[in-house]
């Protein structure tokens, strides 16, 4: 636990190249989630930031398999979540957005996020670069949860003109990986369908395997030892009944 609080001004320091994405590795191995979903959930604040900043990052580096690669970190974020009891503006907008699909809920919460990260003092440099990641991640949901949208009404979540708008969206699918397109014809966004590859299944379940496999060792040798402890207090008592007899 206490190489993970240290790690942060390593990790943090350097927020711009690979370390949040080390850190991400770090944080989501077997051995260190342990650690932190039951020593110090308080750590998901910094796992779900560093998730937010690097996910696109992460994205155009995989390539072709880019938005599969964004798709399974917040399914691993996710799942750290629901085995963490803790919670924090931060925490509470990824919730909203991507169990609970509460696009008011989210947007209250990254009003809140605001401040805890200009207060945070790890976080407090990428306030910005926060704000900006989130707000795209709050378009990409919305848009895929909606399948189209009209670019003026787009706009007007946006306080942005309908022209100014497009233009946004355009950059987005060309620098952030977004599986969209415009229809000019019907002037509305469209947003892509990707499926969920065999290969992604398969990770997928073969992780979950390897995380119950740990969680089952370690309650087999918690059980283990308690079972050693009861055997060896057991006989104790019967040689204290025997010398108390002679």
């Amino acid at each position: 636990t206490w190489l993970l609080h240290w790690s942060l001004f390593v990790f943090w320091n350097d927020a711009s190249g690979k370390g949040l994405e080390s850190m991400v590795d770090l944080f989501t191995s077997e051995k260190y989630l342990q650690a932190i979903t039951t020593h110090a959930p308080h750590l998901l604040r910094y796992l779900t930031a560093a998730v937010l900043l690097c996910k696109r990052r992460a994205a155009k580096k995989a390539g072709n398999n880019s938005n599969a690669e964004g798709r399974r970190l917040l399914r691993d974020l996710v799942k750290v979540m629901k085995q963490c009891e803790y919670s924090d503006p931060i925490v509470e907008f990824v919730e909203q957005l991507s169990v609970k699909f509460d696009f008011e809920a989210a947007q209250s919460q990254l009003a809140l996020c605001e401040k805890v990260l200009s207060t945070d003092f790890f976080l407090c440099k990428q306030t910005e670069l926060f704000m900006e990641e989130a707000r795209v991640f709050v378009f990409e949901n919305y848009c895929r949860i909606h399948h189209k949208i009209d670019l003026t009404t787009l706009g007007e979540k946006l306080a942005m003109d309908r022209n100014r708008a497009e233009r946004w969206i355009v950059d987005l699918i060309r620098n952030a990986l977004l599986d969209a397109k415009i229809d000019s014809e019907e002037g509305c966004v469209v947003m892509g369908t990707g499926s969920t590859s065999v290969y992604e299944k398969v990770m997928d379940r073969t992780k979950e395997l390897t995380a119950r496999s740990g969680g089952l060792v370690v309650n087999l040798r918690s059980y283990m030892n308690d079972v050693k402890r009861d055997k060896i207090r057991k006989e104790r008592k019967a040689r204290e009944a025997m010398e108390a007899e002679y």
